[in-house]
């Protein structure tokens, strides 16, 4: 669907992407994550054409995104960091609005506005100034008005920023809701812990350099091992094991335990704790998280020798 090809963009006084290449396919919903300045904002303009590179292109479904904006734009919905609205205007008109400025026939303008307040439950807010909704509405308004020309990719840029704990959770539900309705949405953030429940790939930058692309989780796994008695050596007698990357154990009674992509397998792994004369009384899955493949990809695995690990 969006294919980038050895991105190159210089400011006056630096070098803000290295080379960036990426592709986004039909249906995912990918995280773009990186440290503040690491190059995110700066690439999804490079993405959706409002900033041209130094070199490199942009491919959006077979359109050069620089070549052919116009087209290209009637396929992408864009929603920035800073929410924009005109508060004079009733959510009915920033709809109608959209809906023109996205190049959508006359005749198709209403039903398409209608079709995103329902979809963002705006429809009993259509007659209320912009001005006068609460900052989750708000924002649900300047999605709307991102995906009222039905675009194949949305791209979100820090959509959760100030939102309310119970807000994040309905834009969460709202951003699987699209994707099952067919679109494919890239979405960066800070919040990574959020990024978990919906997304399905994750692309890390660092320094305008790309550093990983790979679907979520799929780099390793983690368990949770549970002693009858604690063990003083218990860290350092799992790190020892094949294809284990990380331990992380405080008492020395419980421990989690990351492995190396598919191999070995679990089984094995407990098979030798026992062999190895530890007391387990626990061993399953413990729940995956962003950070651990944020980190790991960043190089900032533990040291294997000391048995500490990454927590948050």
């Amino acid at each position: 669907m969006l294919q980038a090809e050895n991105l190159i963009f210089d400011y006056p006084d630096k070098r803000a992407l290295h080379g960036v290449s990426l592709t986004i396919a039909r249906g995912e919903i990918v995280a773009l994550v990186g440290r503040n300045g690491a190059g995110k904002s700066t690439l999804i303009r490079c993405l959706i054409g409002l900033g041209r590179p130094t070199s490199g292109r942009v491919l959006m479904n077979g359109l050069d995104v620089y070549e052919a904006p116009r087209d290209a734009h009637r396929h992408i919905g864009y929603l920035g960091d800073f929410v924009g609205l005109y508060d004079g205007l009733s959510v009915r008109r920033c709809l109608y609005h959209a809906a023109a400025a996205a190049g959508l026939p006359k005749p198709e303008r209403r039903a398409s506005l209608q079709r995103a307040a329902e979809r963002l439950g705006l429809i009993d807010h259509f007659d209320a100034l912009a001005g006068q909704l609460s900052r989750g509405q708000r924002q649900r308004l300047a999605i709307a008005q991102a995906i009222v020309h039905q675009p194949d990719l949305l791209v979100l840029d820090e959509p959760a920023a100030g939102l309310d704990p119970e807000a994040r959770s309905r834009l969460s539900d709202l951003i699987l809701q699209l994707r099952d309705d067919g679109m494919t949405i890239l979405v960066s953030s800070h919040i990574l812990a959020e990024l978990e429940d919906y997304c399905t790939k994750m692309v890390m930058i660092d320094d305008g350099r790309l550093i990983d692309a790979a679907p979520m989780g799929a780099r390793h796994q983690r368990f949770h091992v549970r002693l009858a008695a604690p063990r003083a050596d218990l860290a350092a007698s799992v790190a020892e094991l094949l294809g284990v990357v990380a331990v992380s154990s405080d008492d020395g009674l419980e421990a989690i335990v990351t492995l190396a992509g598919d191999d070995p397998r679990p089984q094995d792994v407990l098979a030798a704790l026992v062999s190895a004369g530890l007391p387990v009384c626990a061993f399953g899955p413990e729940q995956w998280r962003l950070q651990d493949d944020y980190l790991a990809a960043l190089g900032a695995r533990p040291d294997k020798d000391t048995g500490s690990g990454v927590n948050s």
